[in-house]
């Protein structure tokens, strides 16, 4: 474990700089770069997750998994972004408008499709097919405003050649990586005499956070907020219309109406306020990291009380 943290944090060095060149190559805004393309590789082990969950039957898993990560995305990738970053971040205005109202607009319409307590093939294709529309809007929108200065702190200018050996094998390092962590930790863990509810817990939603975690923060220390910051909200979105979606048209979902309307207002109230947060200012402080950072203990709490835990997370029965 101890080895594939040192390789999880050099790779995701790699990855953010990948990123980062691609900004500057692009003349793009460093958050839309972490909207579009970091969100949708460190998204990666979401995907996996969900889909696999869904063909074999266990579409709580799936769906639990793709909510849940949305949450814990917002109360610990983000917050601990925030909090380990030298400065504030600041938040691009424009891109946080049409992502935000975007974000919620999708959450709000997962929940309605999902309130009846089945996410059809139909319901999740729409899911996916907003995820490429939106995608077209951004496209549209840069193209529409012109260049752009690409990052916060110019360097200096790699090759394509360089910039996309950076990026993939980033990715793949901080995937490979990450996957080994979220393996050895359950046999570190029950060596220990850990609660098989905490492991599930663990693998199933922190696990698959792990690549956001992980490049967020490289992103921050490098002052990168904003590329911190695109990660975050593209996975939010990725979350449920790519990964959720996906995970619908490959076997459609029923979920017990209990767990719909526990996780998907849990997921609104982190989102409306991570996003309120966000709009304050236009930057992200660190009191502000630990209003989101208080709000994942709080959410672990009414997971277990209410009983929710053991139909969403494996091993908590």
């Amino acid at each position: 474990m101890a080895v594939s943290f040192a390789i999880l944090a050099k790779c995701a060095d790699w990855l953010v700089d990948g990123a980062i060149a691609i900004a500057q190559r692009l003349s793009v805004p460093p958050m839309l770069i972490g909207i579009v393309l970091v969100s949708m590789g460190t998204t990666a082990p979401e995907l996996a997750v969900s889909v696999n969950a869904a063909l074999q039957g266990s579409p709580e898993i799936a769906l639990g998994n793709a909510v849940g990560s949305v949450i814990y995305d917002d109360t610990i990738a983000l917050p601990l972004t925030v909090l380990l970053a030298p400065a504030a971040l600041h938040i691009d205005a424009r891109v946080l408008r049409s992502s935000a109202l975007f974000l919620i607009s999708i959450d709000v319409l997962a929940y309605i499709m999902a309130m009846d307590g089945t996410l059809t093939r139909g319901e999740g294709g729409i899911l996916v097919l907003g995820f490429f529309s939106y995608l077209y809007y951004l496209f549209w929108d840069r193209k529409k405003r012109g260049p752009q200065e690409g990052t916060e702190e110019d360097g200096e200018e790699m090759g394509w050649g360089k910039i996309l050996l950076l990026f993939a094998g980033g990715l793949a390092g901080v995937l490979i990586s990450s996957e080994l962590i979220v393996g050895s930790v359950p046999v570190i863990a029950l060596e220990m005499g850990v609660n098989k509810a905490i492991i599930g817990l663990t693998i199933v939603a922190l696990g698959t956070s792990i690549p956001e975690i992980a490049t967020c923060i490289i992103a921050a220390r490098k002052r990168q907020g904003s590329l911190a910051v695109g990660n975050i909200l593209g996975a939010d979105i990725l979350n449920i219309c790519w990964i959720a979606g996906a995970s619908a048209m490959a076997n459609p979902m029923t979920v017990s109406p209990n767990i719909i309307n526990f996780i998907f207002p849990s997921m609104l109230v982190v989102v409306l306020t991570m996003l309120g947060l966000m709009r304050l200012g236009h930057r992200l402080e660190k009191w502000k990291g630990w209003v989101l950072l208080a709000l994942c203990p709080l959410y672990l709490y009414l997971l277990f009380s209410t009983g929710i835990a053991k139909d969403v997370i494996p091993g908590t029965h």
